[in-house]
């Protein structure tokens, strides 16, 4: 055995470097090497440019659109697995498709399953991703899935603002178990929004269920895309006498007109995790990294150390 060989090695997908470049900084090693060759038509080639035989292998790749992130990943996995590698784990701080995780109308695919099953084909050995849209996702999985809370970066910054007569808020019922566990973990009441849609990323109406007068109140989820539901209930609860309204997503999807809807709406403040790099123009946009959380997962994975330890709550 070549003990020079270190005992893992990480690379990164084009649009998740800056995440994996924090991950290696926080773990003390070097970022792997690798080249992705692109062809006129589009199509690209991924190979690794240093040896991976015998290595744990840590893909971090986030599978936003467009798809060639995805497939980015898939053709990394394969890469590693014909390259000799002990195992290839992807890590995946934001997993894409994942709102399409069952049949809700009749002839529409399960994107969710389909992308699992493509990475399970591709060869992963191992999952660790961050909040996803539905829990039940690892199911769709026959390897580890390590699934982690963006509640550990959130809740000390919510902490640090200090703020009198808190409430937590869901923006939908869907979300209701995610926003209860921070009101639960904060001890302060909990507050609900009933929505209507007319179709995808479009709200008709939405009423509040609960008391927000005179309140601080935090809308807790796990995504924004357009910024429709979560602007509309901001705007919502300050007409019913909110003291101030601001929003946390552990994922800023963020497609346009978000910025621009987040920015003429009541929030104070509109909370991400960099899980997907933003990069719009919203000055009320903070954004809190979860590299160190996963740069903590990674070494407890490497040394068979317990993960569920580092959570706050589920």
């Amino acid at each position: 055995m070549n003990s020079s060989l270190p005992p893992f090695k990480i690379f990164s997908g084009t649009k998740s470097r800056y995440m994996a470049e924090e991950i290696c900084k926080d773990l003390g090693v070097e970022l792997g090497k690798m080249n992705i060759q692109h062809f006129a038509d589009g199509e690209f080639e991924v190979s690794f440019e240093e040896s991976v035989r015998g290595c744990e292998v840590y893909l971090v790749q986030s599978t936003f659109p467009n798809c060639d992130n995805l497939m980015e990943l898939l053709l990394m996995i394969d890469a590693a697995k014909r390259a000799s590698a002990k195992s290839t784990i992807a890590v995946i701080p934001y997993f894409g498709w994942a709102r399409q995780d069952r049949k809700d109308k009749p002839r529409v695919s399960i994107a969710a399953k389909l992308v699992s099953d493509l990475l399970m084909a591709a060869g992963v050995d191992r999952v660790i991703t961050m909040d996803l849209h539905a829990d039940q996702i690892q199911g769709f999985f026959n390897v580890p899935v390590d699934h982690l809370y963006a509640s550990s970066v959130f809740i000390p910054y919510i902490q640090s603002l200090k703020l009198e007569d808190l409430v937590i808020a869901s923006p939908d019922v869907g979300g209701a178990k995610r926003a209860n566990s921070y009101a639960k973990y904060l001890e302060v009441p909990l507050v609900l929004c009933h929505k209507q849609r007319a179709k995808a990323n479009v709200v008709a109406t939405m009423t509040v269920i609960g008391d927000v007068e005179g309140k601080n109140v935090i809308l807790v989820d796990d995504m924004v895309d357009t910024a429709g539901t979560i602007t509309k209930a901001a705007d919502l609860m300050m007409s019913k006498g909110a003291k101030s309204v601001r929003a946390l997503a552990s994922h800023a999807i963020m497609s346009d007109p978000a910025s621009e809807n987040v920015d003429n709406s009541s929030l104070v403040e509109m909370i991400f995790t960099n899980s997907i790099p933003y990069t719009g123009p919203s000055k009320k946009v903070t954004v809190l990294s979860v590299a160190r959380l996963f740069a903590d997962t990674i070494r407890r994975v490497h040394n068979h150390e317990s993960i569920s330890s580092q959570y706050l709550f589920k």
